[in-house]
């Protein structure tokens, strides 16, 4: 039967904050460091005095921004070899000089692949990185906003998903807006998401470096300067501020529950989130949920656990977004490494849902769908 929690329904905060973890796997970054460049982002709304509409945005921006960087995860790993730790490297970038940069993006496309790949990639780079970088962001913010309005997060937080990769000098993408142009939340998360990895890695001062290296170009020079002046209360306590319970409480709309066919549609638009990790999944895990909910009521089960069950189908691959596609798009046999790193994606769903108590059976269901009744059996795929 299901549970009470179960039926009372699921808070929009607490699956965004699960996708939040979702987008961590995906950047190559350790979970919650979306919810704590949303902490940092809200801190700094706070001390500018910015509330309502604006801050509201903000806090879905920033647990939603990178929701969809695996979007394209297939292009990247064919490039660049291993799409996450790729993106995880990436913000490293922001402290490096041009020559520095170029120098880092050659090293990744020449890192993978034959003698002749590699050198096909070398000689088409310096003409396709530009489109190939403009085509990946124009990408995750326009399907990020689409995805927010589907979920029912309004206008203002698809506008500011949608410019959440745009410049304060007006070369950002996909609109290429300029200045106050750019919405407060889109300006404020692209701030705090440097400062929390480079805080978090190199401390507190490579964090204001790295910032005021970029002050009125990537940045709004008011809110460097803010950040800047006031590091110290804009990062203290960030560990206990950025917890599950923590990040949940600071959430807008505390109210908002979404159950029966509602909660569906979200999990379904999640699900369709998650299958766009591979060209070869398209369509996956609804169809996994279809066959599982009609197997389990040919079978006799109540309507519902036939819920449940679907619900696992299309839960069930949340982790798989923490494998890199140059694993799952391989075209020969896996290495044992590999093999390990694939059988962690059913544990990582696990994680993901674990502070969602509404899903807890459809959970329990999803993280043991690579378990096999004999225990004899070796397959992983």
């Amino acid at each position: 039967m299901v549970s009470q929690a179960e039926s009372g329904g699921v808070r929009i905060a607490e699956l965004v904050a699960t996708l939040s973890y979702a987008a961590d796997l995906g950047l190559g970054q350790p979970m919650e460091h979306c919810m704590r460049q949303t902490v940092i982002a809200l801190r700094l709304a706070d001390l500018a005095g910015i509330d309502g509409p604006d801050r509201e945005a903000t806090y879905y921006l920033g647990l939603l921004m990178n929701a969809y960087c695996h979007a394209d995860a297939a292009e990247q790993a064919t490039w660049f070899g291993d799409d996450i730790s790729f993106k995880g490297d990436g913000y490293a970038t922001l402290d490096m000089n041009t020559a520095q940069t170029v120098s880092f993006m050659l090293r990744r496309v020449a890192s993978h692949g034959s003698g002749v790949a590699r050198a096909k990639r070398l000689a088409a780079f310096p003409i396709a990185g530009q489109k190939l970088v403009e085509a990946f962001l124009t990408t995750h913010s326009t399907l990020g906003a689409e995805f927010a309005e589907r979920i029912g997060l309004g206008t203002a937080v698809s506008i500011a998903i949608s410019q959440g990769y745009e410049q304060w000098d007006g070369k950002g993408y996909p609109y290429h807006l300029r200045g106050p142009e750019v919405c407060l939340a889109a300006r404020l998360v692209q701030l705090s998401g440097p400062i929390e990895v480079f805080s978090r890695r190199r401390g507190v001062e490579a964090a204001r470096r790295v910032v005021r290296r970029h002050r009125g170009r990537q940045f709004d020079p008011d809110l460097t300067d803010l950040f800047c002046a006031r590091a110290s209360e804009v990062l203290d306590g960030l560990d206990e501020a950025s917890s599950w319970d923590a990040v949940l409480g600071a959430a807008p709309q505390l109210g908002r529950r979404v159950t029966g066919s509602e909660l569906d549609g979200v999990l379904e638009a999640m699900a369709d989130l998650v299958d766009l990790k591979s060209p070869f999944l398209a369509g996956h895990s609804r169809g996994v949920a279809n066959l599982a909910a009609e197997a389990a009521r040919l079978s006799g089960m109540p309507a519902e656990e036939v819920t449940t069950v679907r619900r696992a189908g299309l839960i069930h691959d949340l982790g798989r977004l923490g494998v890199s596609n140059g694993i799952w798009d391989k075209p020969g046999p896996l290495k044992d490494a590999e093999l390990e790193r694939v059988r962690l994606h059913p544990y990582l769903t696990d994680r993901m849902l674990a502070r969602v108590p509404a899903l807890h059976r459809s959970r329990e269901i999803a993280a043991r769908h690579h378990e096999r009744l004999s225990v004899r059996a070796t397959h992983t795929g």
